[in-house]
């Protein structure tokens, strides 16, 4: 038997923008009808393309977990979603020698209308698993979903995480030779997380192999023995995983300092506003190349917009991370500040009394969304370089002594014990 799992060779993935897949025969028609109507009208009609995948190629053995990793737009899901047999490469070749198990969309597979008792057997049937093995595999899906209570609701009732947990549960208890999941994972809970993460060892274990999205070093680091990293559609780097990140953070940092936030495409959101550039003040005023720990600064986010917008729920944050875990996430919803006026052009300002960060460099991912539609997202925008300061006012520097600083007084007293 070939130790061979999975094997991509030249992959190609070609979308052209603004187009929409007809799938029933009234919208071929339709679609031709229109298609026609346009060359009377103009024959020169010019197209726009984009190639989410270019020339992808890399085995995978059996029982390896190979992560994916790369920024947003880079090609993870839509390389999962050929390996998946979801959509086809546009050139290219996958040779997968197994049985596959996938979970790349929340509730993919699921009926809203359905039950989640009636659901596992639906989903189960669609990834290939006959009734007695759903039966005889039923009660240990639904423990480790934990959703015994909800078994008998519709699963449009469902939250996310519900769903990811069900979802999870089946595709993990398929037995599958190859599992493929997604970032999906990071709308569950921290012990689920945790849960799934093991669950996934335990398959490779076993002999299995997995393939892992995911924008969390840590869980990649701790579970992923290789790591590729995709960059515009190529693979820029596939090794050993510690090599991996460390090669992908460098390229970060680089990307984060080199090129000017508004020129940045690797971006998620409708684009009703946009974020331009990012700079941190002192108190004075003065823009700062680098922050001390106990520092009051000023963050301020620059945008453009669409419109003005006002009276709206408006959801401004940005995320921390060391090279491991997110550290902070600093929002304006969670603060109080969720009806901040939007201008065509203007910046959002956050107050940070004493940085309470210790030395080293951090990355931070902006995020807005207007009523709950994400205008725009941009992961690891930019990053904070802090220096080693005197945070407690106490004449002495912290060093390295952990990653947040909390303020804090002592005393002693008197007992009678």
């Amino acid at each position: 038997m070939s130790s061979i799992a999975l094997r991509v060779q030249n992959i190609s993935k070609k979308y052209r923008i603004g187009t929409v897949r007809h799938d029933t025969l009234r919208d071929q028609i339709a679609h031709i009808a229109s298609s026609s109507f346009q060359r009377t009208r103009n024959s020169k009609v010019p197209s726009s393309e984009i190639w989410a995948l270019k020339d992808v190629s890399f085995d995978v053995h059996h029982g390896e977990i190979v992560g994916i990793i790369g920024r947003n737009g880079a090609g993870k899901s839509t390389l999962l979603k050929i390996l998946s047999r979801i959509t086809v490469p546009t050139s290219g070749r996958v040779e997968i020698f197994g049985k596959v198990g996938s979970l790349l969309e929340v509730g993919t597979g699921f009926h809203p209308e359905l039950t989640g008792r009636e659901n596992i057997y639906l989903n189960g049937a669609i990834l290939g698993m006959s009734r007695d093995e759903i039966n005889r595999k039923f009660n240990e899906m639904v423990a480790f979903s934990e959703i015994e209570k909800f078994l008998d609701t519709p699963v449009k009732r469902y939250s996310s995480g519900m769903y990811v947990r069900l979802a999870f549960a089946v595709a993990a208890h398929l037995e599958p030779e190859i599992l493929l999941v997604d970032e999906v994972l990071a709308v569950g809970d921290l012990t689920f997380q945790k849960k799934c993460l093991g669950k996934m060892g335990e398959v490779s274990r076993e002999g299995r192999t997995v393939i892992f999205v995911s924008h969390n070093m840590t869980s990649i680091e701790h579970l992923c023995n290789k790591t590729i990293v995709l960059n515009n559609g190529k693979i820029s780097y596939f090794g050993k995983t510690s090599d991996s990140v460390q090669y992908y953070l460098q390229k970060i940092t680089e990307l984060s300092t080199r090129t000017n936030l508004k020129d940045r495409e690797d971006r998620k959101g409708d684009g009703k506003l946009k974020f331009t550039k990012i700079s941190v003040y002192d108190k004075q005023g003065n823009e700062l190349k680098n922050v001390v720990s106990g520092q009051d600064i000023f963050v301020r986010i620059y945008y453009s917009a669409s419109e003005e917008i006002i009276n709206s729920e408006v959801h401004v944050s940005f995320v921390i991370k060391d090279r491991h875990y997110t550290l902070s996430n600093v929002n304006s919803i969670d603060s109080g500040f969720s009806e901040l006026p939007i201008y065509k052009k203007g910046f959002f300002e956050c107050r940070w009394e004493k940085f309470n960060l210790a030395a080293g460099l951090y990355y931070c991912s902006l995020y807005c969304s207007i009523n709950g539609i994400v205008a725009d997202w941009v992961d690891s925008a930019f990053t904070i370089n802090v220096e080693d300061g005197d945070f407690y006012n106490s004449g002495k520097h912290i060093g390295k002594q952990g990653k947040v600083l909390i303020s804090h007084s002592w005393a002693s007293h008197k007992s009678s014990f």
